[in-house]
């Protein structure tokens, strides 16, 4: 198949056109160093990618805000250090200060020339909002955790995101998922029988950052390390 053989693109939108793992550093590099924790920005974040996801999980109806603040409590638990009602409370708030990647609004704007574009995230509809405001585009959808009451890679929350195609006029296998996460949305996608693109931003480092590993092998049926590469293969196969 061809990138322009469809006609939608549902996105992951943190790690994938917002920039969570530097957002996350930001508060919690700033934590461990008041603490006097020598730990690198890497394991910090490979650290409290378990705790995150394990909260996703155990509390599918709680906010995004909330889980943050969870997931840092248990990584100062993890690691015997305190964490205080201020410390939880600023990184539960700092999704807006979040930055996009420099390529997202350009491409996500080449693309919504083609595109209809939807949005599965795991996050709240405010934090979505703030963190929209720096994508600049308008989406054709928006699906958040806070809508569907799970969070990725919960089958549930593929199953909406096939609901809301239908229910957009999108046909049945014209919908293409776009995504950094291996663990969040390339194994669930796939299961879901969806085809995906993998937005590999971590292509240059090693590990898996602050996402856990994907819990079984996935072959996406595309691989970019960029957004705008997706956007230029778009261009060149229409060109083509």
């Amino acid at each position: 198949m061809k990138l322009t053989d469809f006609d939608a693109l549902s996105f992951d939108c943190y790690g994938t056109l917002i920039d969570w793992e530097t957002g996350l550093a930001v508060v919690l590099g700033g934590w461990a160093r008041a603490r006097g924790l020598q730990l690198d920005g890497e394991a910090l974040l490979a650290a409290y990618s378990t705790h995150e996801a394990r909260a996703e999980a155990e509390y599918p109806g709680v906010s995004y805000p909330a889980i943050l603040a969870r997931s840092m409590r248990e990584l100062g638990r993890q690691f015997g250090t305190e964490v205080t009602d201020d410390d939880a409370s600023r990184l539960a708030g700092s999704v807006p200060d979040w930055p996009a990647f420099p390529d997202s609004p350009p491409a996500l704007a080449a693309l919504s020339t083609r595109y209809q574009l939807i949005v599965l995230s795991n996050v709240d509809r405010d934090s979505f909002a703030a963190s929209n405001r720096r994508l600049d585009v308008t989406f054709a959808s928006v699906l958040t955790a806070q809508d569907i009451g799970s969070y990725k890679p919960a089958p549930r929350n593929f199953d909406a995101l096939l609901a809301e195609a239908a229910r957009l006029g999108i046909g049945e296998g014209r919908l293409l998922h776009v995504a950094q996460s291996l663990f969040h949305d390339h194994v669930p996608a796939k299961r879901a029988g969806l085809r995906t693109v993998w937005i590999n931003r971590r292509h240059d480092r090693l590990g898996w950052g602050a996402t856990p590993a994907p819990p079984a092998d996935v072959v996406p049926d595309w691989e970019f390390p960029s957004l705008q590469a997706l956007a230029d293969a778009v261009a060149a196969d229409a060109a083509g």
